[in-house]
């Protein structure tokens, strides 16, 4: 039976029947959820100084037998929550030394070096779980998802939300039709909370001696040390981070993703605060617009504009509905029978206006209801067999595209002196409407260097921000 859905009591429903799709993980002893210790799995965690050791704390019940950071500073409180494993800085003597004994890998490092380190462990065999965004390029992206495919290793990016009830509580009442088509979405986020729009520090800093900065750097160009990059705020620098958009847009767009069933963009468009060659914006506005897609559920998919907001800039707000409040991060999909809203991760969905959807009958669960956290899913299918085994919701297959769709945004960011709509060819990876003759102008964001305005070819600057260049010594080896 189909529960109904007050006003009063839509949010936080659960599907009654959530238990018909939640997958017992078949080391479990019964009745006591205790794992014997021939069938945990061996963890080996890189970059561990914030949400790595988070990601290993909800993995503790497994075999955490090395932890690698180049600040054993930083790390100090992961190395103590699990003192028996082995302690590296670099990650490649770790793999050299432990490789045999390494049946997954958690990777929460800068985002500039998930891929470099990813694909070595699918190489070795290793399953891999790696934070959000899943990579710093488009091009990255693209050939984690083939290695995927070629090491057929467990994968999942570290978008905990996917594995949220709620956001497939979403995608069923979508397809369901209750809201009608939808043509338009809006997503916005209270992000960055770090600094971003600077020049780079003019000032130089020691290098502290817990920190091997060349390691840090890894694959971008070399830079002197400064406290603004490390620890944390390297999210807003270009070699290192992808901003706000590459932060949250893989929690926010994600349910936008899954319930449009999204794939390449056609086209996207970018406004901002000031940029420079060196960091993201402070504030932004991508457009994005998405093909006509085939139908699902009970509704047509037809052709979508998505406007994603970020740096405290906000959508207008539906005048047709006083009530609804735009809270830190969310979601409006606008149907032509109503519109849904809901918060980061898909959670608190609410239709509206409330008076037309108050007795609506909930749709029976679809879809496969994890039942237990993010993480311990892909624990669960990195130990069942490979003929058996069904793949974490947010394997390489679904966020590799997702986050394709998410770090392209910045190009329109980084293109946006053009002052034109950029049109996509996904499946080249390719921007299609640029010529030989443009050119883009920005400050070039390093003080007191000459010019103080560095014009680009903006084909030769996409490439380079679609398939980065890398240092010396540096390779996806593929």
């Amino acid at each position: 039976m189909n529960k109904q859905i007050s006003r009063r009591h839509f949010l936080g429903l659960t599907a009654t029947t959530a238990g018909m799709f939640t997958i017992v993980p078949s080391y479990a002893v019964s009745g006591l959820g205790h794992v014997a210790p021939s069938d945990k799995l061996n963890i080996a965690g890189i970059g561990i100084g914030s949400k790595g050791d988070v990601n290993l704390n909800n993995m503790r019940t497994e075999n955490i037998v090395a932890l690698c950071d180049i600040d054993w500073q930083y790390a100090k409180r992961c190395f103590e929550r699990f003192p028996d494993a082995k302690q590296y800085v670099d990650y490649r003597k770790m793999f050299d030394e432990m490789g045999k004994s390494i049946d997954a890998v958690v990777i929460a490092t800068p985002d500039h070096t998930h891929a470099v380190i990813a694909m070595p462990a699918m190489q070795l065999g290793k399953h891999v779980y790696v934070q959000k965004p899943l990579t710093h390029s488009v091009y990255e992206s693209r050939v984690l998802l083939e290695a995927s495919r070629r090491y057929k290793v467990v994968t999942q990016m570290g978008n905990e939300g996917h594995s949220n009830d709620s956001l497939s509580e979403v995608c069923e009442l979508i397809w369901s039709g209750a809201i009608g088509e939808i043509a338009r979405v809006d997503v916005w986020t209270d992000r960055p909370i770090w600094p971003q729009g600077l020049s780079r520090p003019q000032q130089e800093m020691p290098l502290p001696d817990h920190i091997d900065w060349d390691l840090f750097i890894g694959p971008a160009p070399m830079r002197p040390y400064h406290r603004a990059y490390h620890p944390w705020d390297w999210r807003g620098w270009w070699d290192f981070g992808t901003g706000a958009l590459g932060d949250m847009a893989c929690h926010n767009l994600d349910a936008v993703f899954a319930a449009l069933k999204l794939g390449h963009p056609t086209s996207v468009e970018a406004s901002s605060s000031a940029i420079n060659t060196e960091g993201a914006p402070a504030a932004s506005i991508i457009h994005y617009d998405f093909p006509a897609r085939p139908r699902e559920g009970n509704i047509n998919m037809p052709a979508l504009k998505v406007c994603w907001y970020d740096g405290g800039l906000l959508p207008k707000r539906p005048e047709e509905f006083p009530d609804l409040r735009l809270v830190d991060n969310g979601i409006i999909f606008h149907g032509s029978n109503g519109i849904l809203t809901c918060q980061n991760y898909g959670s608190r969905p609410r239709l509206f206006p409330e008076s037309k959807f108050e007795n609506l009958q909930k749709p029976a669960p679809i879809l496969r209801r994890v039942g237990m956290s993010h993480e311990m899913d892909w624990v669960r299918a990195c130990k069942e067999s490979p003929e058996n085994r069904v793949m974490p919701l947010s394997n390489f297959e679904y966020s590799g595209p997702l986050n394709e769709m998410v770090v392209m945004g910045n190009l329109a960011v980084r293109l946006k002196s053009l002052n034109k709509r950029l049109t996509w060819d996904g499946d080249k990876m390719q921007i299609t409407n640029l010529t030989d003759s443009d050119v883009i102008r920005v400050p070039n964001g390093i003080p007191n260097q000459e010019p103080r305005m560095v014009t680009l070819n903006a084909k030769e600057a996409a490439e380079e921000y679609i398939r980065h260049t890398y240092r010396q010594g540096w390779s996806l080896g593929v």
